[in-house]
């Protein structure tokens, strides 16, 4: 894909990748992780990277990776709002499938303005999170911490409620979904095979277990009992 030009959205569209990447790993974010999300090169990346940074909105460490400056956190989280309540408005007044509107934001939430946002909220009666579980931020860009832990770090034998999925795609929406694995949802952990074999999770009501992969367990939030 070549790279992507320098718009509004496109700015957009790296800064929520940014904040996006940062809830799987710790600040400063690599150059490649960024690059393979948004399906670009890179050189293309740090080229962009390096004209957020003369905006100031992120500070790129040369071999480490690149951050948020607070003005651009800022902005990122105010994307993540609208893509969220998008998110909401889409499965509960249009009832489209849980996993089928992440893609749909992603469009729609570079084309809201405040206002609209805001009255898409008041609309919502003000929901604290999205679909799949993850904590819409408020006007001001503040989120509700998290108690919940990855599946991945969930004892063997342990029972917990699913409480939310992380770095959304559509693939991996889809496939929870197949398998009954989404938000609210009770399971339990049976098994994890050895040489980083999957996870075996039960879902309640379910015959059989599902098969997980330890990056997509990594990315599934959960509450122990």
């Amino acid at each position: 894909m070549s790279a992507i030009s320098i718009t509004g959205e496109s700015t957009e569209m790296y800064l929520k990748s940014i904040v996006e990447l940062e809830m799987l790993t710790a600040p400063p974010v690599a150059i490649s992780h960024l690059a393979q999300r948004l399906g670009v090169s890179s050189p293309s990346v740090l080229e962009m990277v390096k004209r957020l940074a003369v905006q100031n909105l992120v500070t790129h460490t040369p071999y480490k990776g690149v951050s948020l400056t607070e003005r651009g956190r800022r902005r990122a989280m105010a994307v993540l709002r609208r893509h969220r309540l998008w998110e909401r408005f889409l499965v509960d007044a249009l009832h489209l499938p849980w996993e089928t509107v992440h893609d749909y934001a992603c469009q729609l939430e570079h084309a809201t303005a405040p206002a609209v946002t805001d009255a898409l909220a008041a609309f919502l009666g003000n929901p604290t999170a999205c679909p799949h579980g993850n904590p819409i931020p408020d006007a001001v860009g503040d989120v509700q911490p998290s108690v919940a832990v990855p599946l991945l770090e969930l004892p063997v034998g342990q029972s917990a409620r699913l409480a939310h999925i992380i770095y959304e795609e559509a693939i991996l929406l889809e496939y929870l979904a197949r398998r009954g694995l989404v938000p609210g949802a009770r399971l339990m952990l049976e098994d994890i095979a050895p040489y980083q074999g999957p996870l075996m999770v039960r879902v309640d009501g379910s015959e059989h277990p599902a098969a997980l992969g330890r990056e997509i367990a990594a990315r599934v939030f959960v509450l122990p009992d």
